[in-house]
């Protein structure tokens, strides 16, 4: 069925939805019809995409989706979730670096006009080719695939078919900016990720100063290449810069760039410039005018017949009312657009517009706080809020449950069952056990400490450690809570998963572990009692001979608490049923909507708090004077169920700090693969916050988790409405219990591995073989000088005529040359021709340095390499001809901004055996001036043993005693990781 009003066909709505007030009509009151290629358009969670061609949306096929070509525009729907099953859109239009302007004009209307036909309540993005944000790239993970040309609309015609070798760089820890460069060795350098993708194999290329994570990343990619251009049946090279992980797979790499050579440093470029974020500014947006809003910002100042336009620097916000037209918002967004080009800023800032009511979390924290309103309700929402109240009043819920008929819920992922529960009452500096029987009372006066001890499956013993806060318990027991179970996460070695929970906002999962739960009023612990009787107030502890209320609301494991309330008669509810306790009496009150479940569950609680009591069931309606007499006399109470907590959509963070205040960055369409092991993220749920730690983050770093936590939580209530007395969690890496990875396509292989990201993600993905080579490598090996950027391009000539001398332990088939000995050949010129060319620029620099073949690791290569040519079963010429030209330019070895030979003379020493070793400053990650050829893994060993002690604290032989865990955390602090 489709909507239409004011002449606009509405065909993204659901018959239930509506435009949202008056104005949203009046923003869509066109006449003009909408595209026929977006007819029922966000109706389905999930990416659509058209391309603009002869500037019309035109569907593309989804085995197209993550292709964008250069020359084209397109427009992209992702529809996800909302708030009671209702839809939230993000409409991006992508312009790609060869789009005519006309064709790019045309997409930027087009959204705006596919937002109106829904409903005006979609967050529009502009995607700039190259400058893409994280949220448009996690739509198509691992990356999307950049192309050259366009559709036949004369610009250039369409990728042809026919496989070509490309050179990607990759950036990006979580999403990938995959980006084409000329292929050619002076595109490589030491600080940048690349992929080479050939027809037979891919390679991955690992700048010395790459970072790790990025790596991880890259991998993915290749994974992706391979499945979707190589029928999965290519093979795969890891090329570590300055160092041979395998000789073979460097050879063929060198040999496709024409042979070996030194890179150069990496040029600076827009791509790599970061954004500075300026103190937000705004403007009102008048006939396309820009006037600066003086004054603090504050949701007040924006009116919903107006424009506004966010300015901090990295992004500018197109904020539109309510009761704009259509008209008046293209003006908006292009006055955004003039901004930007006026004041020259990059082409990486970003555009957002969005409508009053469904503003982003990056638009409101700009703001010193954010009220909350009904302003963000959408149409979808009252609609079906509507038709549910009729339906109640019929007596049938939304499920078209009758009345009093069980409620059918869905359990949430608990605990396993049958583990062992301890509970510890803190009272002044220590904590007190609970007896087993008296396992279930909590008090509101005082604090515990949870230990709940499980096995899960086939796994080791899982632990589950959780601080309950009583509303009226006094801040020193609650800190003193806080310090004996952090106390007790650190004796177990940060296994427990170690929560936060306040009295009222019990997570399912801890309210299983009881059977049953009740919270009572008053308090045990002496600071609490001392509290009391210093505002001369009556302990109210639960079984004096007071009067008590007790609700009994859940019926489930994990929702069965029971609490005590006000002994009143407003306190009653027909859907509850009530224990109520007057001297020797024990009532069990029976609401009229309540169910048999509560009934039973009542008895059960009654048995618990006073085993063998007699019992008096009253169903309302039925009372007798002494129960009203106990609350007081008979008043009116209510008949309403109780509103459930709205479900949202989780979401992951990642957190940095400036001047004290945390800025959170979303990690939009997150996945496990996005739980980095060097990071500390944050999920919230909205239900629940946890804080998770990776294994290689520091000790002291993982103590940090809870005020981590905190400090998202004062931020996410002001801008977001979360509950402050949300339960707040902290897990580590292989730890994470089952209501942490129900968020998630969690497997549990994944979890298992410990080691940096990429060596995680590189036995994941295509097993150990890659890692045997490096893991036989000892730290006091005699190779430890490594081997050197000559070895390199003698190698490369090596695997050239020795294809078969391939190692074992990775696997591939090298690549074959369909011209046969023309590769080997090619190498042995290109080689002749790099040597030969350097040599005569080092000559008329008058460069002196040589070095004895007999002292040169370099020469021992070469010898080797001497002695696998001359024991091959024909001589061949072309092996004769690198040996001739080994021996023409002996001693000659260059590197990008000098030659090796002063490097080795001038910038390296050599200790007691003889070994060379290198200044601190030299094999720092981010040295300014990095020594190549050696092991990058293993820098802190090329140091000498005096500098060695200075920077780690320690002796060599001490360090190398430590566990490998131990030793790349020493080895990250002082930059040699």
């Amino acid at each position: 069925m489709l909507i239409i009003l004011h002449g606009t066909r509405i065909g993204g709505l659901s018959v239930l939805e509506e435009i949202p007030e008056k104005a949203s009509i009046t923003m869509s009151g066109s006449t003009k019809i909408l595209e026929p290629a977006f007819q029922g358009a966000g109706q389905r969670i999930g990416t659509e995409i058209w391309r603009i061609e002869n500037f019309q949306p035109v569907p593309l096929p989804k085995t197209n989706y993550g292709k964008f070509y250069s020359g084209d525009s397109y427009i992209i729907l992702q529809t996800t979730s909302g708030k009671g099953g209702s839809y939230q859109y993000d409409i991006h239009f992508w312009i790609g670096k060869d789009t005519s302007q006309d064709e790019a004009g045309a997409a930027a209307i087009k959204t705006v006009e596919f937002d109106a036909a829904l409903g005006g309540r979609a967050v529009q993005h502009r995607e700039l080719q190259g400058h893409e944000s994280d949220k448009f790239l996690s739509y198509f993970k691992p990356c999307i695939i950049p192309l050259e040309g366009g559709v036949a609309s004369g610009f250039k015609t369409p990728e042809k078919e026919k496989f070509e070798n490309r050179l990607y760089v990759c950036k990006g820890k979580r999403v990938v900016r995959m980006k084409q460069v000329l292929f050619s060795r002076s595109s490589l350098n030491h600080d940048d990720v690349f992929i080479l993708d050939t027809e037979n194999k891919i390679y991955q290329f690992n700048g010395a100063n790459s970072n790790i994570q990025e790596r991880a990343k890259s991998l993915e990619v290749i994974q992706y290449l391979k499945d979707k251009y190589h029928e999965g049946k290519c093979e795969v090279a890891i090329i570590d810069d300055g160092k041979l992980v395998a000789e073979s797979d460097s050879g063929e790499f060198w040999v496709l760039f024409g042979g070996f050579a030194p890179i150069g440093k990496k040029p600076a470029g827009e791509d790599d410039a970061v954004l500075e974020i300026t103190p937000p500014k705004i403007y009102s947006i008048n006939d396309g005018q820009l006037k600066l809003e003086e004054g603090t910002l504050s949701k007040a100042m924006l009116e919903n017949n107006k424009c506004y336009l966010l300015d901090s620097g990295a992004e500018i916000h197109v904020w539109v009312g309510r009761v704009t037209q259509l008209e008046e918002r293209k003006a908006a967004y292009k006055a955004a657009e003039e901004l930007i080009n006026s004041e020259n800023r990059s082409k990486a800032t970003r555009i957002i517009q969005i409508i009053q009511g469904y503003e982003t979390h990056s638009f409101k924290s700009n703001f010193d706080s954010w009220p909350m309103g009904g302003t963000g309700i959408s149409g979808g929402e009252e609609g079906r809020g509507k038709v549910a109240a009729l339906l109640k009043q019929q007596g049938v819920d939304v499920k078209g449950s009758a009345k009093n008929a069980p409620v059918s819920e869905e359990v949430p992922p608990l605990l396993e069952a049958g583990g062992k529960v301890e509970v510890w009452r803190i009272n002044g500096s220590a904590k007190t056990r609970v007896p087993k029987e008296e396992i279930g009372k909590f008090y509101g006066g005082d604090c515990y400490i949870v230990l709940f001890t499980y096995h899960s499956g086939d796994k080791k013993e899982e632990y589950f450690l959780a601080c309950w806060i009583g509303k009226e318990s006094i801040q020193d027991d609650q800190m003193m809570a806080a310090r004996l179970a952090n106390t007790m996460w650190t004796s177990m070695k940060g296994r427990p998963v170690q929560g936060r929970i306040f009295q009222g906002k019990e997570p399912p999962q801890f309210i299983a572990l009881f059977q049953p739960m009740v919270v009572l009023k008053g308090g045990l612990s002496t600071g609490y009692k001392k509290s009391i009787a210093e505002k001369n107030m009556n302990d109210e502890t639960y079984g004096s001979d007071n009067i008590a209320l007790i609700c009994v609301s859940g019926t489930s494991v994990h929702n069965n608490k029971a609490v005590q309330v006000d002994a009143v008669t407003a306190s009653l509810n027909s859907h509850d049923c009530f224990l109520l306790q007057s001297g020797n009496s024990l009532f069990i009150w029976q609401g009229n909507s309540s169910t048999f479940e509560q009934h039973q569950w009542a008895t059960k609680i009654a048995e618990f708090l006073k085993p063998g009591v007699s019992l008096k069931h009253v169903k309302e309606g039925t009372e007798s004077s002494a129960f009203w007499y106990a609350l007081g006399g008979k008043q009116s109470f209510s008949s309403k169920r109780a509103v459930p907590d709205i479900v949202r959509d989780p979401h992951l963070y990642t957190f940095s700090f400036k001047q004290g205040k945390i800025e959170v960055t979303e990690v939009f369409n997150f996945s496990q693969d996005d739980l980095l092991t060097e990071d500390m993220l944050i999920l919230c749920t909205y239900a629940e916050v946890f804080v998770w730690i990776g294994y290689s983050v520091e000790s002291k770093e993982k103590q940090k988790a809870f005020d981590i936590g905190q400090k998202y939580i004062d931020l996410a209530v002001c801008l977001d409405g979360l509950s402050p007395d949300v339960p707040l969690y902290k897990v580590t890496e292989g730890n994470e219990p089952c209501f942490f990875t129900a968020y998630f396509s969690w497997d549990s292989t994944k979890a298992v591995a410990h080691g940096n990201s990429f060596d995680k993600k590189l036995a994941l993905l295509f097993g150990t073989g890659f890692q045997a080579l490096e893991s036989n490598e000892k730290p006091n090996s005699t190779n430890q000088s490594g081997p050197t950027q000559r070895a390199s391009a003698l190698a490369a000539l090596s695997s050239a005529f020795n294809p078969s001398s391939k190692s074992a332990a990775t696997g591939p088939k090298p690549i074959r040359s369909s011209k046969g000995g023309s590769q080997r050949a090619a190498a042995v010129a290109a080689l002749s021709s790099v040597l030969t060319a350097e040599q005569k620029k080092a000559q008329s620099e008058g460069s002196t340095h040589r070095h004895s073949r007999t002292s040169s690791p370099d020469s021992t290569a070469f010898e080797s390499f001497k002695i696998e040519t001359a024991t091959s079963e024909t001589e061949d010429p072309v092996e004769v001809a690198a040996v001739k030209v080994e021996n023409e330019v002996d001693g000659f070895e260059s590197e990008s901004n000098g030659t090796v030979a002063e490097v080795n003379q001038d910038s390296f020493a050599e200790d007691k055996n003889g070994e060379k070793t290198f200044s601190y400053e030299r094999l720092k990650a981010k040295s300014s001036n990095p020594v190549t050829g050696i092991d990058y893994k293993r820098r802190e060993a090329y140091l000498s043993d005096v500098e060695f002690q200075t920077v780690l604290g320690m002796t060599k032989d001490a360090f190398y005693l430590q566990p490998k865990w131990k030793q790349d955390m020493q080895k990250r602090k002082v930059d040699l990781f």
